[in-house]
């Protein structure tokens, strides 16, 4: 892989030639920041983890500059917070056994311009390569915008894509905004209690963000617990941590649909929800 960015860089765990490396993936994450693999995605991780026929890659597509910092961190420039950050990514990718990892070093604002099309056209080549049969990336109602940026960028590159080098599913995950709002039979989902010692983990080497000032990881662990037991009000729980996705896999069967008008659709089905339930006891 050639990279756009002097500072991107690809990390093999465990040393792969990186064609290898790249053509076993099964599973991909494409996310804004280091530190949302791990939340948004652990899903993929588990799946692969400890496993020879299914492996997972991570991507993040910025360079982790802009974040909040305190404690130690607090007077950490951008230049050694980027450092920083992109050693800690790799920590987590070793930790869990990660097939590959690959960070390509945008600014947040590179990211978000609509004009860019190096994000697009880099996201679209690490996909062509490593050919997962699943992706997983941030979801469209998320409240970050680079995160949401990140989401529309990943759908542009698989729609640039042959039918041929698409993933089988996309999904949408939880990070900057939680999906248990979403109506039952949209929401997709995912077990995640399997090897809560690596989700801890895998979370838990970004200190910089944890320690810097955001417990992500007492927060992402809360959100797993509350999903698994308000995801059913009339049944035991059947899992003991759930995160949520909404299926974005329809945006890359039919390039003709309208990504705002998709998201729409699934707020619409909620309101009505909401509406209809009131009305029915009034």
């Amino acid at each position: 892989m050639k990279f756009k960015k002097a500072d991107a860089e690809l990390f093999i765990p465990d040393g792969k030639p990186v064609a290898v490396a790249l053509k076993r993936t099964t599973c991909m994450a494409i996310s804004a920041h280091q530190d949302d693999i791990e939340i948004m995605a652990y899903h993929g991780i588990a799946q692969c983890f400890g496993r020879d026929d299914e492996w997972f890659c991570g991507v993040v597509v910025t360079d982790g500059a802009g974040s909040p910092r305190n404690g130690r961190y607090e007077k950490y420039t951008d230049e050694e917070m980027k450092k920083t950050r992109k050693l800690e990514q790799k920590k987590a990718a070793y930790v869990g056994e990660y097939g590959a990892l690959a960070l390509l070093g945008y600014t947040s604002s590179e990211a978000k311009d609509r004009n860019n099309k190096e994000v697009v056209e880099e996201i679209k080549e690490l996909i062509k390569e490593a050919k997962p049969k699943v992706v997983y990336t941030h979801n469209l109602a998320d409240k970050h915008d680079t995160h949401v940026a990140v989401a529309i960028r990943v759908i542009n590159a698989i729609r640039l894509l042959p039918e041929e080098f698409r993933p089988q599913k996309v999904y949408g995950c939880e990070v900057w905004r939680g999906l248990d709002w979403l109506n039952s039979e949209d929401k997709v989902l995912f077990d995640v209690s399997a090897h809560a010692n690596i989700a801890a983990a895998v979370l838990g080497v970004h200190d910089s963000q944890i320690c810097g000032g955001k417990r992500y990881d007492l927060a992402t662990e809360g959100r797993r617990l509350a999903n698994a037991t308000y995801s059913e009000s009339h049944k035991t729980d059947c899992s003991n941590a759930l995160s949520y996705a909404m299926d974005l896999t329809p945006l890359i069967k039919d390039d003709s649909l309208d990504i705002s008008q998709y998201i729409q659709s699934y707020i619409e089905r909620f309101r009505n929800d909401v509406i209809d339930r009131i009305n029915a006891f009034m």
